[in-house]
């Protein structure tokens, strides 16, 4: 199979807003340049596992500027745009497998098409090349260089891979890029969670108690957002030193089994499992309406949501209505999956041009180095994380200091005293 879209005739208007995300993106256009003129990355065949997006497409553009012959699928059954998908293999020549809402065998068989590209580099969005290839495809491994991963819970799931001795092949952990998490987490995340709510559901969150389980980085995003909104917001946390930033940022926290009782909207955002369970749809309120903005929809126990429920029925679009026992009504918005992705259009262009710009690089750099490196999870070296903040900041016009040769004197120096 050369490609799976919903439908290829989609493809001019997906070009017109690939274009238009395009025009927001203009560091990964600096690097696209370049890319042109240089060619790291020929010869060698990349397998992507992302969001299918109009982001994401640039991105893909860019890496085949590069030289790179590419392979796309999704990351999520729910966040693929469909007329992109169709224009990257209409417009761009870029193999692609993704449709929005596939379900679960035809996500894995997507996978398994992408990874039969038998790739040298491998680029994820929560590990699933990467967990693919360890458990089922291993005879793949030899000739993968390296590889990227996006996002927190791929970060957390590759690291599991490294400490317990099995992670096959190098990978930076793109997410932790100071231009990746700082920027793309806290106010991509923010945003584009409360785009995504308001689309599915077009609820007046001012005046509304808006949980927000998870003090990451977006969790913080969010929590801003949602107060900006006029929200009044309750945190929930399992580490202390989260829960006491919260506290001093102006939340008020507490355990979710409290924050059950009182919250309208709940977003959990932290990239773990069961966060939202039995006891507390036990506990909500009438109307309560549960949302994700994590990787995964394991944050929120569906099964156990529908084990409580008398009947469910789509209210509307990405609106599933849980009419529990006792009668009480809970709203589940996407079926726990990505809500901004699923339900609007993930992050603005501006802040996912950072993030894509280090994985371009990224993969750059594995291409040139992935060969010396051992079987461990890297940071984005440093003079990568920091050329992109610099060229954002040229890109948006800002101009900033450099140290005098007698300032770096001093703080290279420990003779000063007081």
């Amino acid at each position: 199979m050369k490609f799976h879209v919903k439908d290829i005739k989609l493809a001019p208007e997906g070009k017109k807003r690939i274009l238009w995300a395009d025009r927001m993106m203009p560091v990964l256009l600096t690097i696209r340049r370049r890319f042109e003129q240089e060619k790291p990355l020929k010869g060698l065949r990349l397998a992507a596992c992302l969001h299918v997006t109009t982001e994401t497409a640039n991105l893909m553009r860019t890496l085949k500027a590069g030289g790179a012959d590419i392979v796309l699928c999704a990351s999520n059954p729910l966040s693929t745009q469909d007329d992109v998908a169709a224009s990257l293999v209409n417009d761009y020549g870029i193999r692609t497998f993704a449709i929005k809402g596939e379900d679960h065998k035809t996500y894995y068989q997507h996978i398994r098409h992408t990874l039969g590209h038998k790739p040298n580099l491998t680029m994820d969005d929560g590990a699933d090349l990467v967990s693919e290839l360890h458990s089922k495809l291993k005879n793949l491994i030899p000739d993968i260089v390296g590889g990227t991963e996006e996002t927190t819970t791929g970060v957390v799931r590759l690291r599991s891979l490294e400490e317990k001795g099995l992670l096959q092949y190098p990978i930076i952990a793109v997410n932790d890029a100071d231009t990746k998490h700082f920027f793309d987490n806290r106010y991509g995340t923010g945003q584009s969670t409360i785009d995504g709510i308001l689309r599915a559901t077009n609820i007046l969150l001012a005046g509304s108690v808006f949980v927000v389980a998870g003090y990451g980085w977006c969790g913080r995003g969010l929590a801003n957002r949602a107060r900006g909104m006029g929200a009044h917001v309750i945190v929930t946390e399992i580490n202390p030193l989260r829960a006491l930033e919260a506290v001093m940022d102006g939340f008020e926290v507490m355990s979710m089994r409290e924050a059950a009782a009182k919250g309208d909207v709940f977003v959990t955002v932290t990239g773990n499992l069961n966060v939202i369970r039995t006891e507390h749809f036990q506990r909500m309120k009438d109307g309560a309406i549960i949302a994700n903005s994590g990787h995964f929809n394991a944050e929120i126990d569906i099964p156990a949501l529908k084990k409580l429920s008398g009947k469910n029925q789509m209210a509307r679009d990405f609106v599933e209505e849980y009419t529990l026992k006792n009668g009480r009504r809970i709203f589940l918005l996407a079926d726990g999956r990505l809500v901004n992705l699923a339900s609007a259009e993930g992050h603005p262009a501006s802040v996912m041009d950072m993030s894509f710009a280090n994985q371009a690089l990224s993969a750059e750099y594995m291409a040139k180095s992935g060969h010396m490196l051992e079987k461990r999870v890297y940071k984005v070296p440093d003079e990568i994380d920091k050329g992109i903040a610099q060229l954002k900041l040229e890109s948006m016009e800002v101009s900033i200091d450099r140290l005098t040769p007698e300032q770096k004197k001093y703080l290279a120096s420990w003779e000063a005293g007081t």
